[in-house]
C-alpha cells in the first residue's frame, strides 16, 4: 500500500476504503477455498516434487476502490462516444493519449497491484493462522489489460475472462465449488495473443441460477462430493458453470496442466441462507 494513490481523484477518495478492504474477498464469484493440491511430476518452477500438497486458492479482486475506478472512467468513456457509436455502451473506449485514458491507465495499474496485495494478505494471513509455512505461490491478473507487443506492432490487450499463457508463465484455471482448478503453464500460442480462460465460465446468469436453486438444494450433492462449504449464494452453484474438464479440453494448444486443486472448504459470499448442520 506504499504505491501513490494521489494519482487521480477515484483512487485517493478510495484510499482508506482500500485499507479496510485488504485481505478480504468480496461478492459475485470471489471465494477463499482449502484443497489438496496434486503434482503428479515435478514442477522446477514451483520448486516443489511431485505429491500432493495443502493449498489455499483464492479469487479475489479490486474491490470497492477497483469498482469505483472501472464505474468512473467508463461513465467517462460512454459520454464521449460518438453519435455513430452510442449502441456500443459499456464498450466505449478513451484514448491513451488523452488525459482521462492516462488517469485510467494510471489507476488500472494501481488496482492491478492492490488485487495482487489483496491476495498476498490472505494467503499470509491463513498461513500465519493455520503456522504453516508457504512452498510455493502462484498469481496472476485477469479481466486486465497490458501493453504487448505482438507482431512486432504495441497493442493494448485486454483479457476479459481470460489470463495471460504466454510461454512458461505459470496461472490458474479455476472451476466452481464442486470441480477442479488446475495450475498451467502457457505455451505461448501467437494465435490467442499469448491467453488463455480465466475459468471454467459461466452456462447459467445469476438470475436464472437464483430462481432456479436454493442453496440447500445442492448441499447434500456437495457432502457427497467430501467439499464442506462454510457459505456461499445459490447463484453460484455448481450446475451455473460449465464443466471444467471440457473446458481444459478444448485449450490443448494453449496451456500445459501442471498441478489439480481439488476444493475441500469453500468459503463465498452468502446469500443470507443457512447452511445446515
Amino acid at each position: 500500500m506504499d504505491q501513490d494513490w494521489t494519482v487521480t481523484r477515484i483512487t485517493r477518495e478510495h484510499k482508506d476504503k482500500a485499507w479496510k478492504q485488504l485481505g478480504t474477498s468480496g461478492s459475485g464469484n470471489h471465494f477463499v477455498e482449502f484443497g489438496a493440491l496434486t503434482l503428479t511430476e515435478p514442477a522446477d518452477d514451483l520448486g516443489l516434487p511431485a505429491g500432493e500438497y495443502i493449498a489455499l486458492l483464492s479469487h479475489s479482486g479490486s474491490r470497492g476502490a477497483g469498482a469505483a475506478v472501472c464505474s468512473t472512467y467508463s461513465s467517462i468513456a460512454q459520454s464521449r462516444l460518438p453519435k455513430r457509436y452510442t449502441e456500443l455502451g459499456r464498450l466505449a473506449w478513451l484514448d491513451l493519449d488523452s488525459e482521462a485514458g492516462q488517469e485510467y491507465w494510471t489507476a488500472m495499474n494501481l488496482m492491478g497491484d492492490y488485487a495482487a496485495a489483496n491476495h498476498d494478505v490472505i494467503h499470509q494471513l491463513v498461513a500465519k493462522l493455520v503456522g504453516a509455512p508457504i512452498r510455493a505461490g502462484v498469481e496472476n491478473h485477469h479481466n486486465f489489460a497490458w501493453k504487448e507487443v505482438h507482431d512486432g506492432q504495441e497493442f493494448v490487450v485486454h483479457r476479459k475472462g481470460a489470463t495471460p499463457a504466454g510461454k512458461g508463465v505459470l496461472g490458474v484455471i479455476p472451476g466452481s465449488m464442486a470441480d477442479p482448478a488446475f495450475i498451467v503453464r502457457g505455451k505461448g500460442n501467437a494465435a490467442s495473443l499469448n491467453s488463455a480462460s480465466h475459468g471454467a465460465g459461466r452456462c447459467m446468469s445469476r438470475t436464472k441460477a437464483r430462481d432456479m436453486y436454493t442453496w440447500r438444494a445442492v448441499q447434500n450433492d456437495l457432502k457427497k462430493k467430501g467439499i464442506t462449504v462454510i457459505s456461499a449464494g445459490a447463484d453460484e452453484v455448481p450446475y451455473a458453470y460449465k464443466r471444467i474438464e471440457e473446458v481444459m479440453a478444448q485449450q490443448q494448444d494453449l496451456v500445459e496442466t501442471v498441478a489439480r486443486f481439488d476444493p475441500k472448504i469453500v468459503k463465498m459470499c452468502g446469500d443470507g441462507s443457512k447452511a445446515e448442520d
